[in-house]
């Protein structure tokens, strides 16, 4: 398989951190955002390879400005938000500042990036995936705001599918159940459960699920993918 270039987001851990060192692995070429110096070196140190491009998802204006002045590949196979935040609390006791991350990191940066990437991605006829959760399709008790940024995810790439279709670029919406990732575990402590990895869906199966998006044949495309723990 022709190498391929790959935008990614979330590489630092879980579904980011397995796709990435598979795509490597592979010898595909990977820009991987990282949200500050500190973590790019981090990422070059465990992703030998990859290039890094530094931009703070929860700060949009920045990010915006970031990406403007970013130096991006002329053609992108792949465009993958995986990075995501979660704080868990009722309505009645939601705080704005986190409420305004999650939106940020989970929704407003995946435009943003989209938006930067786009001419990149029309370019080698790509594929934009956006790894949502089962909470972009039901909001639970406590849930509203990460479910929020995730229903706004799944509108994002309904809207950019129908939009795209006509320039050849793929959106594929991939819906994970619960993940055994760090988010996971923070997700369970606070909800003041319990935490055994073993659970839940492994990071590498939601890998594997974006790549058969990503290198599906041109003839056809994968839409939505939903993910449950098993059995």
């Amino acid at each position: 398989m022709t190498a391929r270039t790959h935008l990614l987001t979330g590489a630092g851990s879980g579904i980011g951190a397995e796709l990435a060192a598979r795509l490597l692995a592979r010898g595909d070429r990977l820009l991987l955002v990282a949200r500050s110096e500190e973590r790019a070196a981090e990422l070059a140190r465990d992703l030998p390879g990859a290039d890094t491009l530094v931009a703070d998802l929860a700060d949009p204006p920045a990010l915006e400005r970031t990406l403007a002045g970013a130096d991006l590949p002329a053609r992108l196979d792949s465009l993958v938000h995986a990075a995501g935040v979660v704080e868990l609390a009722p309505v009645a006791e939601t705080d704005l500042a986190h409420w305004q991350q999650q939106l940020d990191v989970n929704l407003t940066a995946a435009m943003l990036l989209v938006h930067a990437a786009l001419p990149a991605l029309r370019a080698a006829r790509g594929t934009v995936v956006l790894v949502n959760s089962g909470a972009g399709l039901f909001a639970h008790p406590t849930w509203a705001g990460y479910a929020a940024s995730k229903f706004g995810v799944r509108a994002l790439a309904d809207a950019l599918r129908a939009e795209e279709h006509e320039h050849g670029v793929r959106v594929t919406t991939v819906y994970p159940g619960r993940v055994a990732t760090p988010m996971q575990e923070k997700v369970h402590a606070q909800e003041g459960r319990e935490y055994d990895a073993g659970d839940w869906i492994r990071p590498g199966t939601v890998a594997d699920a974006v790549l058969h998006a990503l290198d599906l044949p041109a003839d056809a495309t994968v839409p939505d993918v939903t993910l449950r723990p098993g059995p």
